[in-house]
């Protein structure tokens, strides 16, 4: 039988054994950082899990899990009149066996992000559906937060993160080819061709800084 001490020496080492690196966790800004592994180059993201609990925790499920092994970006939309601005997209879109069960919507009125330049943000149709999809933001998107004076569904996408580097990379993805018609609606003439695959998507340690 283990002495008192000696189970409390064992019960703190397993419980050191099983904490994640300390850079892994939420710090005290409440970021958690990711790399998505392109055929393009990396993308390196900041999650805020302290703003975005829900929605940044969903992702790091898909990230934890290896989900995103082999997905890809599929989407380059351009804003009308600026090419040089839009978004892309980005998921399962071709493996609808990975994908786990829809969260409930985190408006940005809630969070206090907003889409800028180089925000990442959970794709939906409905309040309550997103998945798997998520874009990013190339140029402020401010149209896409969520709006309480405009019309119908007024609740926005619901942003989690932000690119820290890697923006380069995903300029050349919304500048890709695309099939000028592949796509429905408003996706029609969207759809990159070939796609962008996303080779890996781990967390990776934040720097001191």
């Amino acid at each position: 039988m283990l002495t008192l001490i000696n189970r409390r020496h064992w019960l703190a080492a397993a419980a050191a054994l099983a904490a994640p690196p300390a850079a892994w966790a939420q710090d005290d800004t409440g970021l958690v950082r990711v790399a998505l592994k392109t055929s393009v180059g990396v993308i390196t993201l900041d999650l805020n899990l302290g703003k975005a609990p829900i929605t940044a925790g969903h992702f790091l499920k898909y990230v934890d899990q290896k989900r995103y092994d082999g997905s890809s970006f599929y989407r380059a939309s351009k804003t009308p009149g600026d090419p040089s601005t839009g978004m892309v997209q980005g998921g399962l879109r071709s493996d609808p066996t990975k994908l786990l069960k829809p969260i409930a919507h985190e408006s940005t009125l809630k969070t206090g992000l907003s889409h800028k330049d180089g925000a990442i943000s959970l794709a939906r149709r409905a309040p309550g559906t997103a998945n798997s999809e998520f874009f990013i933001c190339v140029g402020d998107q401010p149209y896409l937060d969520a709006d309480p004076t405009a019309k119908g569904d007024n609740l926005g996408f619901a942003v989690f993160g932000q690119v820290v580097d890697g923006m380069d990379h995903v300029h050349a993805i919304l500048g890709s080819p695309t099939s000028p018609t592949a796509g429905v609606g408003v996706m029609r003439g969207e759809i990159l061709s070939p796609p962008i695959p996303i080779l890996t998507a781990r967390r990776v340690v934040r720097s001191a800084a």
